[in-house]
């Protein structure tokens, strides 16, 4: 089996991230926030947290909080944020997880501008600019989850700060795999999962929220910590009500350790050079369309095709049962950007490496996707 479809799940996953959940699990539980004896790594809240701000440039690690994923922190936000918001704009390369809570609140669905796209797949700072001098918040998908197209979030980080956006950036895909530099883009929330790129487990994930951000908590409960407490100020509020996924979570932690001990820059030279040679090598076949940018230094991990005369889902079958090789194929969760790269109403089929992936197997999808082409041709 070749599996090439790491922008859903990352696998396999590193032995020594299994081997902590497992040795957590056996283990005698430990308390929320505090193990009950002395361990080395200390908190195992504190010491994953202090890891990933690292990973993802920001100093105010204590504002970062656990959820079950990506989806659960966008609607930790989206639900909960207050104050003054007069527009909210959104780009045409979300996924799903921003775009449905968005459209689907009684309030924020009406104040919703769509930032487009191009057909690449990137954005250009200038239509946040020109969406005018409005209270509200711009998010924006770090990398693409269909063409693969990096944001230039400095420049987009600059116009948000300029129009008076609050900026939400979505790293979904980028956390582990690509720098991300959160306290330079200085954004006011970053929203990642643990089981993609960084290379931790389904049911784990975040959020940083900058302080000062008067978000209401999707849910009350029970902290482990300070339990006369039974009303919250808006500047105590407790985003990690309930039982943790500890498990997950300390395997989060080996995995970021992981990653750190290889190296981001490195992980990202290595699949960019992969990534490269197998966008350029689809390019050449013909019947082949492959989605993407062009630029080789702002492709992330991900990049899509269409063989001519095969919708994605029929493409995606017989790679699987005639070769063994999974992909993914649809709209991938995202699907306004598919109006953007002309892609149509079935989708693409999305290739996704991990640093783990060998060129051995990138080849023999190429081989692949070769004969299927000549036969239909």
């Amino acid at each position: 089996m070749i599996y090439l479809n790491h922008a859903a799940t990352s696998y396999p996953k590193p032995a020594c991230v299994l081997d902590t959940f497992l040795s957590y699990t056996e283990g005698v539980p430990t308390g929320q926030y505090r193990s009950s004896g002395e361990e080395e790594n200390g908190d195992i809240l504190d010491g994953c947290r202090q890891r990933i701000g690292k990973l993802l440039g920001i100093n105010d690690w204590q504002r970062i909080f656990f959820t079950s994923g990506a989806t659960e922190a966008a609607n930790l936000l989206i639900q909960g944020i207050h104050g003054e918001i007069e527009q909210i704009l959104v780009t045409q390369t979300e996924h799903n997880s921003i775009l449905r809570p968005l459209m689907n609140h009684p309030v924020w669905k009406e104040k919703i501008q769509i930032i487009p796209c191009d057909e690449k797949g990137f954005i250009n700072e200038a239509s946040i600019r020109a969406a005018g001098n409005k209270k509200g918040l711009l998010f924006v998908n770090h990398c693409s989850n269909v063409t693969g197209a990096v944001q230039p979030m400095g420049k987009i980080a600059r116009a948000a700060e300029e129009a008076g956006f609050l900026l939400v950036a979505d790293v979904s895909q980028s956390a582990g795999c690509i720098p991300v530099e959160g306290d330079n883009w200085k954004a006011d929330a970053l929203i990642f999962t643990g089981h993609k790129s960084l290379l931790g487990l389904q049911g784990t994930g975040g959020i940083y929220m900058r302080k000062g951000m008067d978000v209401r908590p999707l849910k009350f409960g029970g902290t482990g910590n300070d339990s006369a407490k039974l009303t919250y100020l808006p500047d105590e509020y407790a985003y990690e009500p309930g039982t943790q996924n500890m498990a997950g979570i300390a395997a989060l932690k080996t995995a970021v350790d992981y990653l750190m001990e290889i190296g981001v820059e490195k992980i990202r030279a290595e699949e960019l050079e992969k990534m490269n040679w197998l966008y350029e090598s689809l390019h050449k076949i013909e019947g082949i369309r492959v989605f993407g940018t062009d630029s080789q230094e702002n492709r992330g991990p991900v990049l899509s095709f269409q063989v001519k005369g095969l919708t994605a889902s029929d493409t995606a079958y017989i790679l699987k049962s005639a070769y063994g090789i999974i992909l993914r194929a649809g709209l991938h969760c995202s699907p306004l950007i598919h109006e953007a790269i002309g892609s149509g109403i079935y989708g693409t089929v999305r290739v996704s490496i991990s640093y783990a992936t060998k060129w051995e197997e990138l080849e023999q999808l190429v081989g692949a996707v070769k004969e299927i082409s000549k036969s239909l041709s």
